[in-house]
């Protein structure tokens, strides 16, 4: 093929690069994704697993419109687990470990086979600029490609830097080069860079781990899927052991800490917080004896153990060392050693709502290149940039996403406006509306959005919407039927007999009331399938909440300018997570409006931190 005259080049061929270029070309653009090397696609590039609390949400999302993250999460799911089970579905997120191998098989099937989408194989070292705008890339070997609009997924690969102990070389991961060209040309368009890393651990042969002496952690037993469309496992389900580090761990990284890539002064980029490096639990954890350590499978047919817990830069005599310390893990071989790598990032204030380079027209950025690490957030990104350099290349109307309708949109709105000064994590704290953002409902939230801007295929249209009749028929059913806490109770429903009528649907939504306990009222609601029954339990027990949750907002916007006395109390606020508390703690900020630009803040924080307000308040007063 002729190198030139596609709508959209996605450069990249990573989590944000798959979805981006999926997406454009779902939308009629006529798409190229270029790559590294063909065997790239769909690498996973750290751990063998999608999903969680927070990135589940995200996947789901991703899935509603169609992407493609969440039917190849499921095709090469080992093991499912639905986290947060025992709480309310609102922060319940769904998790996955993944067979490596099949989740890039799967997708780079979903790549070749996408209508719209070719592949190319070449090393981009420039941007085409006419006119003040980026019309195409040039390739290391002096190809052109013109293209009316370009999203970049560099991942970690933009300058990336490796670093092993007080050893350090060039690589986008371990096994590929950086991509220092593009880096010093995206320096040239005058963008705000930064740098940030990531952490990776040792990987370990499985055959020489004594599992016999280790708790086992199976997959639930009634599996949660990523996809709306997936009804079954498609490969052998598998357990993961449980180890813990301990005292004689810890000694040997404190007696090697100056060793460390870290803490040897050898890394200049900032790290995630809440995904410490074994280095960093030791150092900031002192007081513990012990930490938790996943050794999570890689694939069914690959004896790789992934060790979730241990990411480390220390130097690799030091690695085998520690690790061997472990319970189970005395005689393991270490098949790769962990590393640190840190990259270049663009601040994504110098992005719009559709992830567009505010000061560089047709350049659109997705992933960590924004600052995010994940491969969830990657996606999502993706789809975002994706779509809308589509809509850009053919002349329509963009695709935005809100704080409101989704956690893509709390993203998006989080990285444009707040910016990043370490690698930002999607949790559902972020979320102001999380309890009707649900991992449940991302369908019936985005879905619609997905038909009417083309991203949503014919197939999941016609599923999506005959789920839609069946919901609307459903809940007509229950909101339909008014009765008594007389009637209520002579059917087997308690309740107080305080004379008020209620519908069946306000009935549904007290915690310990199923559809089921309702048929003797309505004998029709016997005909509604489980899933439907399911989801129409979800939405009447968070309806009241939803509602109560959009008062306070609206509250909130009233208060932006009260006063925080400067020795307020951040620590006794249990709703607030702790990377918040301590960002509190340092700023000090003096009022709710100030308080709210601090990064990661959200409005839900924010009426935690009035509702303290407005208690200490009536306190003096009494």
């Amino acid at each position: 093929m002729k190198h030139s005259d596609f709508d959209v080049v996605v450069v990249g061929g990573g989590h944000a690069g798959c979805d981006a270029a999926h997406a454009a070309a779902r939308v009629g653009a006529k798409t190229a994704l270029i790559t590294l090397k063909m065997s790239g696609i769909g690498v996973m590039s750290c751990n063998p697993a999608i999903g969680g609390l927070g990135k589940g949400h995200l996947v789901r999302e991703i899935d509603a419109l169609d992407g493609v993250m969440g039917r190849v999460a499921d095709k090469a799911g080992i093991q499912f687990r639905l986290l947060n089970r025992r709480k309310g579905p609102a922060v319940q997120g769904p998790r996955a470990q993944a067979d490596r191998a099949i989740y890039k098989a799967e997708m780079l099937k979903e790549i070749t086979d996408c209508p719209n989408l070719s592949i190319l194989v070449g090393e981009v070292t420039d941007f085409v600029i006419e006119s003040g705008r980026v019309s195409g890339l040039v390739l290391a070997d002096g190809s052109k490609i013109s293209a009316c609009a370009v999203v970049l997924t560099t991942g970690t690969f933009l300058r990336g830097l490796i670093h092993i102990g007080d050893k350090s070389f060039p690589g986008g991961r371990m096994g590929d080069s950086a991509a220092n060209l593009l880096g010093e040309r995206m320096e040239s368009f005058g963008l705000p860079l930064g740098r940030l890393k990531t952490g990776t651990p040792p990987r370990l042969d499985g055959r020489t781990i004594d599992w016999d002496i280790l708790e086992s952690q199976p997959g639930d037993d009634a599996p949660v899927f990523f996809s709306f469309l997936t009804k079954s496992t498609s490969t052998p389900q598998v357990s993961c052991g449980i180890t813990h580090t301990n005292e004689k761990t810890h000694e040997i990284i404190r007696a090697n800490l100056a060793r460390s890539a870290m803490y040897g002064g050898h890394i200049d980029g900032v790290g995630p917080r809440y995904c410490p490096s074994i280095e960093d639990k030791v150092v900031r954890f002192s007081e513990k004896d012990s930490h938790q350590v996943f050794l999570e499978p890689e694939g069914l047919n690959d004896h790789t153990i992934y060790p979730n817990g241990i990411s480390t830069s220390l130097p690799a005599d030091v690695q085998e060392e520690y690790v061997r310390s472990i319970k189970a893990l005395e005689e393991v071989k270490i098949l790769q050693p962990g590393y640190a790598i840190e990259y270049d990032f663009v601040d994504p204030r110098s992005l719009d709502n559709r992830l567009a380079v505010n000061d560089v027209p047709g350049l659109y950025l997705a992933g960590q290149i924004n600052g995010t690490t994940g491969y969830e957030e990657a996606a999502a990104q993706g789809l975002v940039a994706g779509v809308n350099a589509a809509k850009d290349a053919l002349g329509q109307d963009p695709v935005t996403f809100t704080r409101s309708d989704s956690y893509i949109g709390v993203m998006i709105d989080d990285l444009t406006t707040r910016g990043v000064s370490e690698p930002y994590r999607m949790f559902t704290s972020r979320a102001e509306f999380r309890l009707s953002l649900r991992a449940d409902n991302a369908d019936q939230r985005l879905t619609g959005l997905g038909i009417e801007c083309g991203l949503v295929g014919p197939n999941r249209a016609s599923i999506f919407r005959a789920k839609m009749d069946r919901l609307e028929k459903g809940r007509a059913m229950l909101t339909d039927c008014v009765v008594t806490p007389k009637t209520l109770n002579k059917n087997g429903v308690k309740i107080s007999e305080d004379g008020k009528q209620r519908s069946l649907y306000q009935v549904l939504s007290f915690p310990d009331v199923a559809i089921q306990d309702l048929v003797k009222i309505e004998e029709d609601l016997a005909l509604l399938d489980g899933e439907t029954q399911s989801q129409l339990k979800n939405d009447a027990l968070y309806a009241t909440y939803v509602e109560r949750q959009q008062k306070d907002t609206e509250a909130l916007k009233r208060d932006e300018l009260r006063e925080i006395p400067s020795n307020f109390d951040y620590g006794v606020l249990d709703g607030l997570s702790n990377e918040l508390k301590l960002k509190l703690k340092v700023v000090r900020p003096s009022n709710l409006a100030q308080a709210g630009r601090i990064e990661g803040m959200t409005p839900a924080a924010l009426a935690l931190i009035l509702s303290r307000l407005n208690r200490s308040l009536r306190e003096r007063s009494a």
